[in-house]
């Protein structure tokens, strides 16, 4: 995974299509950003392992916990995708302005980036409902599910405002 390779300070991947002042941060070793390619990494393990657990059928107990899992990772990959698609197409007609160097950038994240995030974040939501769909489509699920996406909207619209994400 890149952010593994990342944190060890290598830019292998990332220097014609992310932020230089990020892939500096990267080969700098800046701590608090390995910190974050850090726990980047492990989040998308773990995002695997939920979208491994939305395949397998679970008793009642824990049932709960992909529904809940599944429906924030459609949220957030979606709504990240979509922030990088919006913000391409807002600098291709010009509506807003980048810094120069980080304008040959936006095609990758309008174009790479943000749609493959949405591809992930639908992916997540129709797993998502056909494990509810298989599990009797109970209302607890759902419910589970709703608050899963509610909490990681809340969460990246905060990150998105304060503009830590």
């Amino acid at each position: 995974m890149p952010s593994f390779v990342w944190a060890t300070g290598s830019a292998y991947g990332a220097q014609s299509t992310v932020s230089p002042s990020l892939v500096k941060l990267a080969r700098d070793g800046v701590p608090w950003f390995v910190t974050v390619l850090l726990v980047t990494g492990f989040l998308k393990l773990f995002g695997a392992l939920v979208a491994i657990g939305l395949t397998r059928p679970r008793g009642p107990r824990i049932s709960w916990l992909p529904v809940f899992c599944g429906g924030g990772a459609a949220t957030l990959l979606t709504w990240h995708g979509g922030l990088f698609v919006v913000h391409g197409v807002l600098v291709e007609t010009g509506a807003i302005s980048v810094e120069p160097d980080l304008a040959g950038l936006t095609g990758w994240y309008r174009y790479l980036w943000g749609p493959w995030f949405i591809v992930g974040g639908l992916a997540f939501a129709g797993a998502t409902a056909l494990y509810v769909r298989r599990n009797d489509g109970r209302r607890k699920l759902r419910i589970h599910g709703a608050v899963g996406a509610l909490g990681a909207l809340f969460l990246s619209v905060i990150s998105t405002v304060t503009g830590i994400g």
